[in-house]
């Protein structure tokens, strides 16, 4: 596959592993551009052999650029995302999509009228014990789903800036939501469908993080079942995912952040069968997922998270941010 010659916006804390990641090759993209604000960011993509601009427009404007990734607060993702569109370039963002449904629907609507790929940082669905979850359930080998608990929680954000973007309760609302729990709903929702209703829980116990450090919603489905999210800003790193159905479960424990990925261990039973658990090796879901996006730009495989589970995870996303207003129960339009 020839490599999709791509520009990178954003070189903070996750658009610089991107940038190593892309950088062997593996991913199928080369970087060719990047854009940041900060002019010390033009160091680091010199590192790299990549021409450096302040604004996006002009990476835009760059012929040779056939793709785009946007590694930005997430305020930026839908006017940057129109921009892109209205060049002709693939889109990949990272999460979340937008702030709202109606953000999320107008992204997906703008790359599928232009014939472009849009693809979605949710490199949780490409980790080798998750992936094996998801093809369980499109076999019916958990048979029916009833209920899912997860928690991604760290403790990252302590030492920020306060004027760090990721502690702006307009930019990052809802706790860890939009840094970590959106990974857990994403999940839920290509497990279970579009979410009916939620109630949040949302508390300032241990910082002073302006969209609070103590976050957990409980979902319930259109289709019947919930599920209960956690993400916590203010405890050491714990991620958790587990599916429970009628014909067994299944939970996941990452070893490591997914920064720097180092395995997993996996707790099972069937019907009929004992407890196991057993570990998987390292395996890197983020290079994985951009693969992905760069073989569906070439026509070699569909992007496997569609446009409709992108929305469908947003729409839960705005009404556990308004849940988490007052602790209402909160309808999913």
């Amino acid at each position: 596959m020839e490599p999709l010659k791509t520009a990178i916006v954003g070189l903070g804390w996750w658009g610089r592993k991107m940038t190593h990641l892309m950088s062997g090759g593996d991913a199928g993209l080369k970087l060719i551009r990047a854009v940041d604000p900060a002019p010390e960011a033009a160091e680091f993509a010199s590192q790299y052999e990549m021409a450096f601009s302040a604004d996006l427009e002009t990476a835009l404007a760059d012929p040779a650029v056939e793709a785009v990734i946007l590694a930005t607060p997430h305020a930026l993702h839908e006017a940057q995302i129109e921009a892109c569109v209205a060049a002709g370039k693939h889109v990949f963002c990272e999460k979340p999509l937008a702030l709202t449904k109606a953000g999320a629907e107008k992204a997906v609507r703008l790359c599928a009228d232009a014939g472009l790929v849009l693809g979605m940082g949710h490199e949780r669905r490409f980790e080798p014990p998750i992936a094996e979850i998801l093809d369980l359930a499109r076999e019916d080998g958990l048979g029916r789903i009833l209920q899912i608990e997860a928690n991604f929680s760290h403790d990252k954000f302590l030492s920020l800036p306060a004027e760090n973007w990721r502690l702006k309760a307009d930019q990052a609302p809802a706790g860890g939501m939009t840094a970590t729990g959106i990974h857990l709903t994403d999940l839920a929702v290509k497990l279970m469908g579009p979410a009916s209703d939620v109630r949040v829980s949302c508390e300032n116990l241990a910082s002073s993080i302006p969209q609070g450090d103590t976050m957990s919603a409980h979902v319930r489905f259109q289709g019947g079942g919930s599920a209960y999210v956690s993400a916590t800003l203010a405890t050491p790193f714990v991620s958790r995912f587990a599916v429970f159905g009628t014909k067994g479960w299944i939970e996941v424990r990452d070893k490591t952040h997914v920064e720097a990925p180092s395995g997993w261990i996996v707790t099972r039973a069937s019907t009929g069968t004992p407890i196991t658990v057993a570990e998987v090796g390292a395996a890197e879901p983020v290079r994985d997922n951009l693969r992905a996006f760069a073989r569906a730009v070439r026509g070699e495989a569909p992007y496997p998270i569609t446009g409709e589970e992108m929305i469908a995870n947003i729409a839960l996303l705005e009404a556990i941010v308004r849940s988490a207003e007052h602790g209402a129960v909160e309808a999913v339009h």
